[in-house]
């Protein structure tokens, strides 16, 4: 049972109303998570936003949704991996490298090098050396791709956080944490 009210987005009509209709849309239904996130306006729109501009970046949705999951299992939370999980392979992932990338693993340099510096953020809570950051740009990725594997970290943290924390029930098919 979530320790917040879960939000009923059909009696919604303040400022959070046309978010949740997003959500709606992109998701068929409004999932938990965001239900529970709703108690805050500042925070959903916050959640929404970040969502938005992270899955048009230079990693792409399926590279995005590799780091979640990697994230999310290091982090204990089962609700993430499983809607993470669901949503790599909507964005084109099998399920051999949602698997992987749980593990924080993939046989693609490129993905490799970027859940190794993801796994490495949530090992070390950010607080990475020199040599972190150069094994990023050794394995070739640009500063670009670097800075928002620490964004899609960041946004994943808190949506762990916000799931652990509150106990907000899983709504979508479960995937086992390996941790």
């Amino acid at each position: 049972m979530s320790r917040v009210e879960l939000t009923n987005p059909d009696q919604v009509t303040d400022e959070r109303a046309e978010t949740l209709a997003q959500i709606k849309g992109a998701f068929g239904i409004v999932p938990n998570m965001f239900k529970a996130v709703a108690n805050s306006p500042a925070a959903l729109n916050s959640m929404w936003a970040q969502f938005g501009a992270l899955g048009k970046g230079a990693l792409g949705a399926k590279l995005g949704e590799m780091i979640a999951v990697a994230v999310a299992d290091q982090n204990r939370c089962d609700y993430c991996l499983s809607a993470h999980t669901m949503l790599g392979k909507k964005a084109g992932a099998t399920a051999e490298e949602m698997a992987n990338a749980q593990g924080g693993k993939s046989d693609d340099p490129r993905t490799a090098a970027v859940l190794a510096l993801a796994t490495t953020l949530v090992e070390k809570r950010g607080q990475i050396a020199d040599s972190d950051v150069q094994a990023a740009r050794d394995a070739g990725l640009s500063q670009e791709e670097i800075v928002e594997t620490v964004a899609h970290v960041a946004l994943n943290v808190f949506t762990n956080y916000i799931n652990v924390a509150l106990d907000v029930p899983v709504d979508f098919t479960r995937v086992a944490l390996t941790r």
